[in-house]
């Protein structure tokens, strides 16, 4: 009658949150009888004795961008479904900002043992043509086709946050109005940081009922008070937060996601590292399991999965040690996952998508005829928000002296040949030597973007970056120190998950030797040009205000 018989497995009761000796069987890719009894009579095709370990359901990731890890779809799957995800929700917005509808459809047609469904992008681009320039735009029309497609579970995270709370006519209004006509009961998620009182109320207001952003102990009493449910990534999981969650006992108002997993950070976990963290923070096992695998499928409306009971989908993980989590096996639909990626295949335009101009030593220099108040970007050493603040930078022999003046010169680049702009600006706290990043992986747009204290390293930077198609490198002393080339619309890796994370750490590492220190480096530089993070952000268009998406220029005035 039945596929798979396990024995002596300690499983978790997702409603009764305990775990308990139970044997379980399997048929037709779905969990069948669950009993303490005897359940051979079932005559099982296989047998597996779970030897005392305990089982739990597979994790269930319902906010995360793939693009985040630098891979595709395909080469994605293998290693997610190692560290027991079985189902996850993506939000596709940054292939879409590079390619569109075509660049969502193409992750759609990728094949994966992984269950991938998805959120349509709401906000591509996260603000306006008239502040970034995307090489792709999903408007009302590309909503109303996503809106029927199978595989689409909610609406990705709205972030425009000016167009929300006071442009009843912007574009991120009337997605949220065709999404609310079409498909009632649709999940619709929010971009809500440091947002309060009656500006939160206006997000409520047009029907966002979610957030995964970066979240202190009062943003959580004033959010979950107020009905938002919220996704802690791995920023939010902090002592102080786990405690009001307990403390208050909101468990059912939360889950664990990852939003974003770096291609080195992915080698060594995926969500089942937030769910150690979880724990580690002082949020009971249970809670954690609970967090990760029922209120995410509850949350998102999956009635399949999420639980070890008859009829579920028999998606679950083995475990070697509770407290840790320490993962034996991953089962997907009853079986053992493999661990091999399937094939997969892009356009060929999708590897000649980066058509800026070539960067030289004139692009750096400033005509200023005395010194100059600056506008600057003032880098947080932990999560992505910045400051706005002033310095005074010296005039040197007609130029603004940037490269003497201890900050960093950071500029976007215009990359799908439709304008050829140019947006400077300056941070603090990024670099204490001479040297400089450059990326094509810059929130959202994905512009080319190079911060450096050296002018001959930005452009030595930015070539090499132009010679790769994209990526994410270092230059120092003028000589590229680390590269991790990202061929595929600037943002994806067409190498093995392994490769790409050991390029991607040594340009981390890399970083850190310039001086940049930050929980992530990676994420903070690249959310330098995410203009809807706050504070003060910059795009080809230049630095802007998040809030109210105001332009502020790089010289505030000559003194």
């Amino acid at each position: 009658m039945v596929d798979l018989l396990i024995t002596n497995a300690r499983v978790f009761n997702s409603f009764l949150k305990v775990f308990e000796e139970k044997n379980i069987t399997i048929k037709e890719g779905k969990f069948y009888y669950i009993s303490s009894e005897d359940l051979t009579y079932l005559n099982p095709k296989k047998v597996l004795d779970a030897n005392g370990k305990h089982l739990i359901p597979g994790f269930i990731d319902i906010h995360m961008h793939i693009e985040s890890s630098m891979l595709p779809p395909a080469s994605f799957s293998p290693l997610a479904l190692s560290h027991g995800v079985t189902t996850i929700v993506a939000d596709s917005h940054e292939i879409a900002n590079v390619f569109g509808m075509e660049g969502i459809l193409a992750f759609m047609e990728q094949e994966t043992e992984l269950d991938i469904y998805y959120a349509i992008p709401s906000s591509v681009p996260s603000t306006t043509p008239n502040q970034e320039t995307t090489g792709g735009i999903i408007g009302l029309e590309e909503v109303k086709q996503l809106l029927n497609h199978p595989r689409v579970v909610a609406l990705g995270e709205a972030m425009n946050f000016k167009g929300i709370t006071s442009e009843p006519e912007s574009l991120i209004r009337k997605i949220l109005l065709e999404t609310q006509k079409q498909k009632p009961m649709l999940p619709l998620e929010g971009h809500i940081p440091r947002v309060s009182g009656e500006d939160l109320a206006k997000f409520l207001f047009v029907g966002l009922t979610a957030d995964h952003t970066h979240q202190s102990p009062e943003s959580i009493l004033e959010k979950i008070s107020q009905g938002i449910f919220l996704e802690f990534q791995k920023k939010s999981i902090t002592p102080e937060n786990m405690s009001v969650i307990n403390k208050y006992k909101l468990y059912e108002h939360m889950a664990i996601i990852t939003d974003d997993i770096m291609a080195d950070d992915f080698l060594l976990g995926h969500l089942n590292a937030n769910v150690n963290a979880a724990i580690s923070a002082g949020l009971p096992v249970e809670e954690a399991i609970y967090t990760a695998t029922y209120t995410p499928a509850r949350r998102i409306g999956f009635q399949d999965r999420g639980a070890i009971m008859p009829g579920y989908q028999a998606d679950f993980i083995l475990l070697d040690d509770l407290e840790e989590v320490v993962i034996h096996s991953v089962y997907k639909n009853g079986c053992l996952v493999s661990p091999n990626p399937p094939s997969f295949t892009f356009p060929p335009r999708f590897y000649h998508s980066v058509t800026c101009q070539p960067l030289t030593l004139e692009d750096l220099k400033f005509e200023i005829n005395g010194d100059a108040i600056c506008n600057v970007i003032k880098v947080e050493e932990v999560g992505t928000f910045t400051k706005h603040i002033q310095r005074i930078i010296k005039m040197k022999n007609g130029y603004l002296d940037w490269e003497n003046s201890g900050l960093a010169l950071i500029m976007v680049m215009e990359r799908y040949g439709k304008n050829g702009q140019i947006g400077y600006g300056l941070v603090e706290n990024a670099l204490s030597k001479k040297g400089a990043i450059a990326t094509t992986w810059a929130h959202d747009h994905h512009n080319l973007m190079v911060m450096g204290t050296s002018a001959a390293d930005m452009v030595i930077a930015q070539n090499a970056l132009l010679a790769t198609q994209g990526g994410y490198l270092v230059s120092q002393d003028q000589i590229i120190k680390a590269s991790c080339p990202l061929p595929i619309g600037g943002i994806l890796s067409d190498l093995p998950a392994n490769q790409v994370g050991e390029q991607l750490l040594r340009v981390r590492e890399a970083m850190q030797d310039l001086g940049y220190k930050n929980t992530n480096e990676i994420m903070s530089f690249s959310t330098l040009s995410l203009p809807v993070s706050p504070k003060i952000k910059i795009t080809d268009f230049g630095m802007m205000d998040v809030h109210t998406h105001a332009h502020i220029p790089l010289v505030e005035r000559i003194i």
